[in-house]
Order: structure tokens, then C-alpha cells, then sequence
């Protein structure tokens, strides 16, 4: 089909027909008008540090509502699209495109796009918003600070002075290469497993380090360059859950965003109808509601056909030709009695991650204990700075989306507070939701902040639109993104500048 949009067909795939005419009615009704070029916007002007796909969107949905935005970037133009623009090419989507749309303007061609794909639709809407005029690249922010007027200022004056700032930078930074004591013994090639691209690796074997998402990544291009073998060196066990749309979307439909006394339910039905012969894999210390699980099918399919193995094991050497492990069974602890093996193979992939962006730029007030992120109002507004949003980079595990409706609706809580003073939450409010959010889930296995599900955050948003009554006509505005609910000035909406940042009501 292409990276161009277009119908399937109806009577050949009727089922993807469907979704596309879906995605094309979500655009018309959703979508935001994208400014022309005489177009001036009249609202507060907004900062977003990162061009990645939340930095993009969120960007888009102010440009299209009347705000005018600046986008710093750190990286260069090829940065675009933030870590979709560092992974391989044959990487894909591990969840269902449904659960991706990232915008209402967004089409995918299928369920699960690859990397060309997703960088693709990004770049599209940077275009389509008129964002590549408003995008500073190679242009890293350390420090953000206000002037006299109580406006933002990103490192420099120069920059420009803002009324509200939109933190995006994500949380996957530069790749995670741990010094491991001895792999200098190794023989064979290293890389990390974003940088397999171009990549010879037919008829080898692979040795990789991890056994987290980078690891399936590492997987995945390991299966479609042929290797011989594959081996995931994994020294957690980590849920996985089946790559398929309505599975996951049941799992996120924990509204407690916890474990609870029936969460031995869906793990049950896991070991027995999707992990069946492989139930050792399954982790036997945590439940699937502490962690954000793998979401992926294929995985079971090659261990299965033997192209692939699962080890649960300790790094311990390395030799000229391969790892030296210690061997656990399951409900072994790291570092316990195992079976001391040396697994050999032609290349190590590191499947270690990558290191997680700062938000210390941001002012130092905004990390005051116990208030840090992501112990944060609505997890992503710091309580001293309520002009402030860090959306998509403050969160240590979930299970949910990166959809429109959680992006769009963090956006447009952020410019109603910056329009109307008398939605702005004081410091001490935005402190009791997040202690009531901790008392709420005071019987969670991790903190209360620490992990969420897609139905936990649509119960903050509820609660944070109808618990005051000045927020109540902004209702379809911050839940739709509907240009035509978007309040005109009133009572308590002054067009002034100086205040934007001060809470004026609960």
C-alpha cells in the first residue's frame, strides 16, 4: 500500500476498511483546524521542549486552537520523531495502531506500522501544523526561568518569552551501554540494540543481554535477517501479553491501576492460554499490574520453534566466543544458586535500554520532596507551576496508550489553565489530589504514582474537570479537542500576562 493513505478494499478487507473510514471520521470531527498562513494567533504563546511524537502532537493541537508554539529540539532535523527516528528499521508497533494514534489527524495504513511508517505520520503533522517554521533545532534548553513579567524564558531572552511550556523530551534518551566487567574478551562484534540496521547477521548467532522491550526489538530484526539462533539473556522475569487488540485493552481497563484480590484472574489465563507450555517463563514474584508488560506474540512463536531460547540467568564472564551465565530456575532470585553454562554465538546485542532524559531544567521547586515527579498533580503538573506540563516523561510504568485522547487532553488542560485563572489549581489543591491519589492506592505493590492504567488516567481527568465547577464548561473542549467548546473570554479570563502561573481557585 505505501506510506500513502488510502481505502482498502471494502469487499476484499472489510475489517481494515473499517478501521481506515474510522480514522478518516476521527480526523473530520477531531481535528483541529491547522492554521493558514495568514493566520495570527491571539492566545498565549507555548514552549515545547522536545520534537518527539508527544513534543509534535502536542504541539499541533495549540497551533490548531489559537496558540502560537515554539518547539526546541536538542537534536538535529533527523531527530524528528524522537526515539522512533533512533530505532531500527525493523521495528514495529508492539500494540495495536488503534492504541497509538497520537493524533485525530493520524491514518495508519494497517494495525501494526513500522518505524518508516510512524516517522512518516509525524512528519506529516509537523508539516501540516506548520510547525516546520516553528522548530528550533540543535537548540538543547538547561535551564528555564521567569522574567519580570512572570513569563517563561528558555535559557535566553533571544528564545523568546512564554506563558506556558510543555516538557516532551520523553523518556528514552541516548542508548544505555553498560562497561561490564570482562566483555573485552569478546571476539565477535557489540552493538545496542537500536543500532542493528545495516547490520549483517544471517545465519548467526545472536547473543543478546536484556530481556525487556529492547530485547524483542532485538528479536524482531534477528528474525527477519535469519539468523541462526537467538538467545535472551534475561535476568527478570518480565510479563508478556499477546498482541492483540482487545486483550490489551482489557488489561487497561483496571480503572485501580493496581494489583487487587482477582488480578490472579487475567495472569492465570495468561500462563494457561497464551504462555501454555512456556508458563516458566511467566513471572512468579509480580503481578502484571507493577510493570509495563512486552506486548508481543511472535516472541512465543519462535521460542517455540527453537530459533529462539529464554534463559533466566546472571551475567557472570565472557570468553572469545561467547557469555559465561549462571543458569536460575524460576523463583530463583538474582545472584542465587544456579547452573554455571557458557552460551557461545557470533554477536551481543545490548538490550539494555537507554538512559532516561533530566527534567532538570525545569525550575528546582518543582523536585521538593515528596512532591517530585512523578508524584506530580495529574502526574505531569508540577504543584508549584501549574503553566508547566511534562507530558509523556514523568511516568515509570503503565499500561495504556500513547493516544490522541491522553496527549490532547493533557495539552488542552494546560492552555485552559493558562486562558482561565479561575481553573488554575493553588499548590496546596494540587498536593491533596496527589496524597489522595496515594491513599487511593495505598495498598499498591509499587508507589501510587509509580504505575497507572489507560482507564486509571481517564478517572483523573474526570475528577479533575468535575470537582470545580469553573472547569465544567471547558468539559468538551479538554475531553474532545472541539474548537467550537473552547470558551471565549468571560468573567475571571482577563488577557493578561502576568499571573499565568499563579493557582487562583481549588
Amino acid at each position: 500500500m505505501g506510506l500513502g493513505y488510502q481505502f482498502a478494499n471494502p469487499i476484499l478487507r472489510p475489517v481494515l476498511f473499517i478501521y481506515q473510514l474510522m480514522q478518516w471520521l476521527l480526523d473530520k470531527i477531531l481535528s483541529p483546524r491547522p492554521p493558514s498562513s495568514c493566520t495570527q494567533a491571539r492566545r498565549p504563546k507555548i514552549a515545547i521542549i522536545g520534537a518527539g511524537i508527544t513534543g509534535v502532537s502536542s504541539a499541533a493541537h495549540c497551533i490548531g486552537h489559537g496558540f502560537d508554539v515554539v518547539v526546541f529540539e536538542a537534536g538535529d532535523k533527523d531527530s524528528l520523531g524522537g526515539i522512533w527516528s533512533k530505532v531500527n528499521d525493523t521495528s514495529s508497533l508492539q500494540i495495536h495502531s488503534l492504541m497509538y494514534r497520537f493524533h485525530p489527524s493520524v491514518k495508519w495504513n494497517h494495525g501494526y506500522p513500522e518505524r518508516q511508517e510512524i516517522l512518516s505520520q509525524v512528519r506529516q503533522l509537523w508539516e501540516r501544523y506548520g510547525l516546520d517554521t516553528r522548530t528550533k533545532f540543535n537548540t538543547r534548553i538547561d535551564k528555564i526561568y521567569k522574567d519580570d513579567s512572570g513569563r517563561w524564558v528558555l535559557d535566553d531572552p533571544s528564545n523568546g518569552v512564554f506563558e506556558g511550556v510543555v516538557a516532551a523530551v520523553g523518556t528514552c534518551g541516548e542508548p544505555k551501554m553498560p562497561n561490564m566487567s570482562g566483555i573485552d574478551k569478546f571476539q565477535g562484534a557489540i552493538y545496542h540494540s537500536s543500532q542493528l540496521t545495516g547490520t549483517a547477521a544471517k545465519d548467526k548467532t545472536m547473543l543478546i543481554i536484556g530481556g525487556g522491550a529492547s530485547a524483542v526489538e532485538a528479536l524482531e530484526f534477528a528474525a527477519k535477517q535469519g539468523c541462526a539462533k537467538t538467545y535472551i539473556l534475561a535476568r527478570s522475569d518480565k510479563w508478556i501479553i499477546p498482541r492483540n487488540f482487545l486483550v490489551d485493552v482489557l488489561f487497561a481497563l483496571n480503572v485501580l491501576g493496581q494489583e487487587t484480590l482477582f488480578s490472579w484472574i487475567p495472569e492465570a489465563l495468561l500462563r494457561r492460554f497464551f504462555y501454555r507450555d512456556l508458563a516458566d517463563l511467566a513471572p512468579c514474584d509480580k503481578g502484571i499490574f507493577t510493570d509495563t508488560p512486552m506486548v508481543n506474540s511472535d516472541v512465543m512463536d519462535k521460542l517455540r520453534s527453537g530459533k529462539a531460547e529464554w534463559v533466566r540467568c546472571d551475567i557472570e564472564d565472557f570468553t572469545g566466543a561467547g557469555i559465561v551465565i549462571n543458569k536460575r530456575e524460576r523463583g530463583t532470585p538474582s545472584g542465587g544458586h544456579g547452573e554455571r553454562r557458557v552460551v557461545e554465538g557470533d554477536m551481543i546485542v545490548m538490550a539494555t535500554g537507554y538512559e532516561r532524559p533530566k527534567l532538570n531544567f525545569l525550575p528546582d521547586d518543582c523536585f521538593s520532596e515528596p512532591y517530585h515527579p512523578p508524584n506530580w498533580y495529574l502526574q505531569t503538573f508540577p504543584p508549584t507551576h501549574p503553566s508547566i506540563s511534562a507530558i509523556n516523561c514523568t511516568y515509570l510504568s503503565a499500561i495504556g496508550t500513547v493516544g490522541n485522547w491522553h496527549i490532547g487532553i493533557y495539552t488542552r488542560i494546560l492552555l485552559m489553565f493558562l486562558v482561565d485563572p479561575m481553573t488554575r489549581p493553588r499548590p496546596f489543591w494540587m498536593k491533596r489530589w496527589i496524597d489522595m491519589t496515594r491513599v487511593l492506592k495505598v495498598f499498591a505493590p509499587t508507589d501510587a504514582l509509580d504505575f497507572f492504567t489507560y482507564l486509571e488516567l481517564v478517572w483523573w481527568f474526570t475528577f479533575c474537570v468535575t470537582i470545580n465547577p469553573f472547569r465544567w464548561k471547558w468539559a468538551l473542549f479538554v475531553f474532545f479537542g472541539l474548537s467550537v467548546a473552547l470558551p471565549r473570554k468571560g468573567p475571571g479570563m482577563q488577557d493578561v500576562r502576568k499571573g499565568r502561573d499563579v493557582g487562583k481557585t481549588f
